[in-house]
């Protein structure tokens, strides 16, 4: 039977979600939880890898295992077996070519931000502090050039090989809630890097670095130079995804 299953992590301790050799993933402790719970080994994909020190609020993978725990029950089961910083929120039946990666039709990650002269260690595990607040206006003047389908060249990690880059971006919304910045981002599909690179570009138009009217250029000539910098892993979480 396969299931498909909502995944919360704290990714501050892992190597990102996917298996690697020089560090625990979140993939790793969660087949090896899955694995002990039905005693035989299971594997699991998730809709896709969230990098070293990102959070998951909503990600979501699926499974195939044998029909001997009712759906519902599985994550208080599953959790006895995973480390505190991750859990299992939620589990059903899914259909046979269900597929938590390429069944995906929309994912929408957040960037948080806090503002503060001084480090917050409770704010500071899923936010990044900046010292004084940015100008909101010109960050959602930059944000509404970013929106739309694109060539994302310019806000891909340098080095990376892809041999497509252009994606969607449905929406992207910048929210001040109690003197913190949120920058909430939905799309088909994002680069190695690319809602960092956002985050740090919208950042930088609201301080004065990029002006907003110099997105579209930077798009068009996919200069990853003229873009604003890559931003801190631990202040983005992938908030869920969506499937027809």
């Amino acid at each position: 039977m396969r299931y498909k299953m909502i995944l919360q992590y704290n990714g501050t301790c892992y190597s990102g979600w996917q298996r690697q050799k020089n560090g625990v993933s979140v993939q790793e402790e969660l087949e090896a939880a899955l694995s002990k719970l039905y005693g035989e080994e299971i594997k699991a994909v998730a809709s896709g890898r969230t990098d070293a020190g990102v959070h998951a609020e909503g990600q979501v993978v699926h499974f195939d295992a044998p029909e001997t725990i009712p759906a519902a029950k599985i994550p208080l089961a599953l959790n006895n077996f995973l480390p505190d910083d991750i859990s299992a929120v939620s589990a059903e039946k899914a259909a046979d070519d269900f597929n938590a990666r390429f069944s995906a039709k929309r994912k929408t990650y957040v960037y948080r931000m806090y503002i503060s002269p001084v480090r917050l260690p409770l704010k500071d595990l899923f936010a990044v502090r900046i010292s004084l607040m940015p100008d909101l206006e010109k960050m959602r003047a930059a944000a509404r050039h970013i929106a739309g389908e694109h060539d994302f060249s310019a806000f891909l990690a340098s080095g990376s090989v892809v041999k497509n880059t252009v994606r969607t971006v449905y929406s992207l919304e910048i929210a001040e809630k109690s003197g913190d910045i949120e920058i909430t981002v939905e799309g088909n599909g994002f680069l190695y890097n690319m809602v960092r690179i956002i985050a740090g570009t919208l950042l930088y138009a609201g301080t004065g670095k990029i002006a907003p009217e110099e997105i579209p250029d930077i798009l068009a000539l996919g200069d990853r130079k003229r873009a604003g910098k890559t931003m801190p892993a631990k202040g983005l979480s992938l908030l869920c995804v969506e499937y027809d």
